[in-house]
Order: C-alpha cells, then sequence, then structure tokens
C-alpha cells in the first residue's frame, strides 16, 4: 500500500521504516529540511538499534524516502499514519498541537477516500475529535475515516518491538477501516486485536502506566527492604516464579524515566481528574517514582559533609542503555543538586554525552571512557546500567579512585565483591 507517516520521531521514523521493510511504499513527512537530507542520507536523528542500517537498505530499494512537501504525500495516500509528538503540559495533560495541524493538513489536501491512523499516543476520545476536526475542514469531496493504532515501541529496541511485537491494537469504528488496517499489517503476520477506538486509546495508557506502577511497586518494596534488611533482588527472584508476576520490571532502581511512562502516568491522572475520578494507583507511582530519582543524592548527602570541591564521577546520562534519549532521565534531576553543592562532576555515557551538552554545556567535564571519569574521583554515582559499567571490576573502583564511594542507582555489583575490593558501596534496596 502507499503510506504516508507524518512525523520521524520515534514513533514515526521507526513505524516508516519498518512499513518499507515489509514492502509497503512509505512516505516520511517532516518540517525540518535538514533533518529531511540527514535522513536521506542514512543518518538517523536518534540512536537506536538496527534503525539505520534499514533505513539504508529500504531507501535504496526505492520503498521508503522522506519529504517536506506534505501536500504531495497525503493527496493519493491510501492511508496516512500520525506519529508526531504529545508533549506534556505543566498540568499533566497533552499537548494536541501537533497532532491538530497535520489534522489540518490532511483536510486540506487529500483529494481521494483516505484512512487516518493516530499512533501518537493522545488522551481517550481524540479519534473521535481528531475525525470530526477533518471533516469539518475538508476542502474535496471525499471520505475520511480515522483510526487508532498505538505504539509499544521501547527506546533501545524500537525497531525489533515493531516488527515482532506481542500484538498489535488497531481502534476502528467501520469494517471497512478495520479491513484495511488488516491489510497493512498482513505481512507483520502478528496478532491482531481489533476494538472501538476509545478502548484503543485506553489500552494505550493502561499498559504504560499498569509498568510504570510494578516499578514504583518495586522501588517502594526495595526501600522497606533497606529498613528492615532483606535483599531487593532475592525478593525479584522469588516473585518472579509466579506466572501471574511474571520476571519483567522487577528489577528495583532509581526510578523510570523516558518519553512515556512519565508523560503518560500523569496524562492518565489528568483524564480521570478531568472526569472527577482519582486513579491512586497512579498518583502514588508518579510520587514514589519522583521520590526514588534523588534517593542515592539523599544517602550521599548522610554520608558526606558537602560535595563542594570533591571530584564526582557520573556514569550514566540516558534514562536506560541502548538509547540516547535524556527524557526524565535521573541525570537530570542529579546532577543540578549536585552543582549546587559546588561538585567537579566528571560525566561519561557511550551515547548520551552531546544531547546532555545541550542542557551543560559549562559546569561539566565529559570524558572519553570510564577510567578517565572516575580517575582521582572522590565519589561515584551509577545511573544508567550500561554494559560498559557492569564490566567493571569492583577492584577498579578501589583503583582508580581517590575515595571509592559508590552510590550505584541500577545495583551492578555484587555486595560482597564490592566490600571484599575494600568499596563502600551504596545500592537500591540492598545491604550486607
Amino acid at each position: 500500500m502507499k503510506l504516508a507517516v507524518a512525523g520521524t520521531g520515534y514513533v514515526g521514523l521507526v513505524a516508516g521504516v519498518c512499513f518499507a521493510e515489509v514492502g509497503h511504499q512509505v512516505l516520511c513527512i517532516d518540517v525540518d529540511n535538514k533533518k529531511i537530507e540527514m535522513l536521506k542520507n542514512g543518518i538517523s536523528p536518534i540512536y537506536e538499534q538496527d534503525l539505520e542500517e534499514l533505513m539504508v537498505k529500504n531507501y535504496n530499494a526505492g520503498r521508503l524516502d522522506y519529504s517536506t512537501d506534505y501536500k504531495k504525500a497525503y493527496r493519493d495516500a491510501d492511508a496516512i499514519f500520525i506519529g508526531v509528538g504529545t508533549p506534556e503540559q505543566p498540568d499533566g495533560s497533552a499537548n494536541m498541537t501537533y497532532v491538530a495541524n497535520v489534522a489540518r493538513q490532511i483536510a486540506e489536501t487529500v483529494e481521494k477516500d483516505c484512512l487516518v491512523v493516530v499512533k501518537s499516543t493522545v488522551p481517550v476520545g481524540t479519534n473521535d475529535k481528531v475525525e470530526q476536526f477533518i471533516k469539518d475542514a475538508l476542502l474535496k469531496d471525499v471520505n475520511i475515516e480515522v483510526a487508532s493504532n498505538p505504539e509499544f515501541l521501547a527506546q533501545g529496541t524500537a525497531v525489533r518491538d515493531t516488527l515482532h511485537a506481542a500484538r498489535i491494537i488497531i481502534g476502528t469504528e467501520s469494517k471497512k477501516a478495520e479491513k484495511i488496517l488488516r491489510e497493512i499489517y498482513a505481512p507483520f503476520n502478528l496478532p491482531i486485536v481489533s476494538v472501538s477506538r476509545r478502548s484503543a486509546e485506553m489500552i494505550k495508557y493502561a499498559s504504560n502506566d499498569f509498568l510504570a506502577l510494578k516499578i514504583s511497586y518495586m522501588n517502594d518494596i526495595a526501600n522497606l527492604c533497606e529498613l528492615v534488611g532483606a535483599n531487593i533482588q532475592d525478593v525479584a527472584k522469588g516473585m518472579s516464579f509466579d506466572s501471574r508476576i511474571g520476571e519483567k520490571f522487577l528489577n528495583a532502581g532509581i526510578g523510570y524515566g523516558g518519553s512515556c511512562f512519565p508523560k503518560d502516568t500523569k496524562a492518565l491522572k489528568w483524564l480521570a481528574e478531568q472526569n472527577n475520578y482519582e486513579l491512586k494507583t497512579i498518583k502514588a507511582a508518579i510520587d514514589v517514582n519522583e521520590a526514588q530519582k534523588v534517593s542515592l543524592f539523599k544517602k550521599a548527602c548522610k554520608r558526606l559533609i558537602t560535595f563542594s570541591g570533591l571530584k564526582v564521577a557520573v556514569l550514566g546520562l540516558t534514562f536506560k542503555p541502548g538509547t540516547d534519549d535524556l527524557r526524565e532521565a535521573p541525570s537530570l534531576d542529579n546532577v543540578p543538586l549536585l552543582l549546587e553543592q559546588g561538585a567537579d562532576i566528571y560525566a561519561y555515557d557511550p551515547v548520551g554525552m552531546d544531547n546532555f551538552k545541550k542542557k551543560y554545556s559549562e559546569g561539566i567535564i565529559y570524558t572519553n571512557s570510564v577510567q578517565e571519569a572516575l580517575k582521582n574521583a572522590q565519589v561515584c554515582f551509577i545511573f544508567t546500567e550500561w554494559q560498559e559499567f557492569k564490566d567493571i571490576r569492583p577492584e577498579e573502583f578501589k583503583e582508580w579512585m581517590r575515595t571509592a564511594l559508590i552510590y550505584d542507582g541500577r545495583n551492578l555489583f555484587d555486595l560482597k565483591e564490592m566490600q571484599s575490593a575494600g568499596v563502600e558501596y551504596y545500592s537500591v534496596g540492598r545491604s550486607l
């Protein structure tokens, strides 16, 4: 099929590339000329495993192209996917400006019957509004239907999550729209769950918020483990054998981040409040997560008089490994606190430093290796579980650092091994 995809961020670009990979003709649209030229040259604006390889492959095969010319893209597309951002607003609601802009462009451009598919994460009921918005603004006598098709990709594994998804959720209000979406996704050979538009919108929020709640629950239990002398990793292992619980999202740490969980929990909380309902579980997940992000800093403050004049190594700036995304990363909460206290920060991240420099161009020394960051440091904070950090031997902390004082937000090391190496080691939910 001939598909147009609006937006070349995580959602739009990955969707477009994967649609081309299974054989569709895809034109990805963005307003940024420089970004379009970069994409045409096979350079991805986001760090994502396998993405550039598939971009080059499908562009060279003639199945994938990029343009700023939305009129050309939308005029005769069989389906138009909206994959633009819906950033969080100060009150927790989703900003629908970019979705509305695309909807207006579609209304003023399409020249034949078309299915518009919203992949962006939007509040329940948005697809109804988008359909009415387009119909109100149509310039041609054509039939437009809107469907919901939320994404469930994770940064770092987005391509795999799309091509080998656990399920495809489609929300439609007609058999015709459902048939078109089933045809589009047929080459993926994946289970398809067909529901109403509003149910599809809610499935997205309910799924993400459940995982966020699971993470916050384990962090809450981890904090209690520290107080009563239990080990959260042992607890998680024991829980994981219960098939009703499963083994995923049981790792305690310093909170969730990224573009989805923080935004989606706040958006669902906001939606409930708009309907005079309080989602107490989601509110609790948000509260626990906010406190968890700075829990290590507070531990360190109890141990140290001040950070002023101390060389502090920061290992990990991104919110998770496998991505250069900084959104809601714990580093963004902790680095300002360290700077306020006068710490001399030496930071290292395998892929996230360029993005971090855009926020903090001064006051931080960015190093080229783990060893350079740790050399003569008096404190070390670990915020991201990159494999490079896992591979550090306990005795290397002792060898490289002036004072081997470690605050590990990802529980990367064995407690007894760190103790044997003479490292003063603090983690989350564990104690000797």
